[in-house]
């Protein structure tokens, strides 16, 4: 082919070039624009969904109908004691915030929990969990105080019994002073005839057989002061709250609670990942109020731990939660039964198959890993999960349409979870094992 017929074919291969240049420029440009442009205006519509996520919308920790000392600061001064206290373990070295650590927005950093054994589930953070009507991931207790309760007789917990609980508990001088004042006339568990040194339901064959050779009006004592050694602990808890974040300095701005100016406070990604939030990536269908969750539980297709078969969450918690002698409605609970409504009318069929508590968004900086066994280890894998929507491996996931968020989207979503961060709204002492 001669020079002069090349010619035309180099100067439309030119012409190509030079407008598939443009097109890529101009997509560039979009592409910046729409990264690097302000934010919007906030609706009207957007800022009451902004309000209702504000921490100044919470109200105050509501009394615990089957709890009467769960506003006693006699008893959370107890349960301070007794949430560090390493002798309700059976080994003398595992206490509540063993698993539960200040340090770590009470969490500990595991997949599972580890203490005398590991077990079946991630450690959940307790702090603002007093407003919520289910415990445990699953849902299988439905007050603080029964919840307290699980991880000292739990084999891979804190593996103790309740006789040995009771025991210490009204022989030593300061707790049995307080019990005292607290509950009334101390028992007496003395006579080891009647109260062997360990005993306690289906924990260890010994322990179950000394169990069921007490009488029934004393295995009911012993009952009865193990449940209020789980409200005092409760009552503690109960002050572990969630504290002011840069979110909610921001969203008090953006709803006019102060005369803050927004833009001083989130960056451009912050606030586009906000608004992603209340809008797009339907985070709120889930994760709604104050706390960031809706204490309800959702089947969202997470896999399961390697090794593990999928677990049955919700369907199993709640027929747990009812045949557990310590609930709203047991003879220890110290709520009417008009009280109980939650675990009367609570919920129950196959769309629970697989369904696990949402969690709070609220300082997931420190509370990794993530999700029900600690499956998903950063923030941005969690956000890829729900963009993708897989089929769940139980069940049926709920968030079964995926999300179609951009890159840069995503990076914003998770610049704005990370504006959640804040210290606990407690007393210094209270995060501290008591002197």
């Amino acid at each position: 082919m001669t020079l002069q017929e090349l010619q035309p074919r180099l100067r439309r291969f030119n012409r190509a070039m030079i407008i598939g240049g443009l097109v890529l420029l101009a997509g560039l440009v979009a592409w910046l624009y729409l990264v690097l442009r302000p934010p919007s205006p906030w609706t009207d519509a957007e800022k009451v969904l902004i309000r209702s996520l504000w921490l100044g919308g919470l109200p105050p920790v509501p009394a615990d109908p089957t709890n009467a000392v769960s506003q006693d600061p006699r008893a959370a001064a107890m349960g301070h004691a007794l949430f560090f206290d390493t002798r309700l373990s059976a080994n003398n070295q595992v206490s509540c915030a063993f698993c539960h650590r200040p340090d770590r927005r009470f969490t500990d950093g595991m997949d599972k929990a580890r203490a005398l054994g590991q077990s079946r589930r991630n450690t959940p953070s307790i702090v603002g969990l007093a407003y919520s009507p289910w415990l445990y991931w699953d849902g299988r207790r439905d007050s603080l105080w029964s919840q307290a309760l699980s991880p000292l007789e739990d084999p891979q917990e804190q593996g103790s019994n309740r006789m040995r609980i009771a025991r210490l508990v009204t022989s030593d001088e300061q707790y049995a002073a307080t019990y005292a004042s607290l509950f009334g006339e101390l028992p007496d568990f003395s006579d080891t005839a009647r109260f062997p040194a360990d005993a306690g339901p289906g924990l260890k064959p010994e322990w179950d057989s000394a169990w069921q050779g007490m009488t029934e009006a004393d295995r009911d004592l012993v009952n009865r002061t193990f449940a209020n050694v789980g409200k005092t602990i409760a009552a503690y808890e109960a002050l572990l709250l969630p504290g002011s974040s840069r979110f909610d300095d921001y969203a008090a701005a953006v709803i006019g609670e102060s005369g803050a100016d927004p833009d001083n406070l989130f960056s451009n990604d912050e606030a586009k990942g906000l608004r992603l939030f209340v809008g797009k990536a339907r985070c709120m269908e889930c994760h709604n109020g104050p706390q960031f969750t809706n204490f309800e539980f959702h089947n969202t297709g997470i896999l399961s731990y390697p090794g593990d078969l999928p677990d049955r969450g919700r369907i199993d918690g709640i027929r747990e939660v009812r045949r557990n002698p310590f609930n709203c409605l047991g003879v220890n609970s110290d709520a009417e039964p008009g009280q109980c409504l939650e675990l009367t009318h609570a919920r129950d069929g196959v769309e629970l198959i697989g369904a696990l508590k949402t969690p709070s968004l609220r300082n997931l900086d420190s509370t990794a890993p993530y999700m029900h066994r600690g499956q998903v280890k950063t923030l941005a894998e969690t956000i890829e999960h729900y963009n993708d929507a897989p089929f769940a491996m139980i069940g049926h996931n709920e968030a079964e349409n995926p999300l179609r968020l951009l890159p840069f989207e995503r990076r914003q979503l998770e610049a704005f979870l990370g504006t959640l961060a804040a210290p606990i709204a407690a007393e210094e002492f209270l995060l501290l094992p008591p002197r």
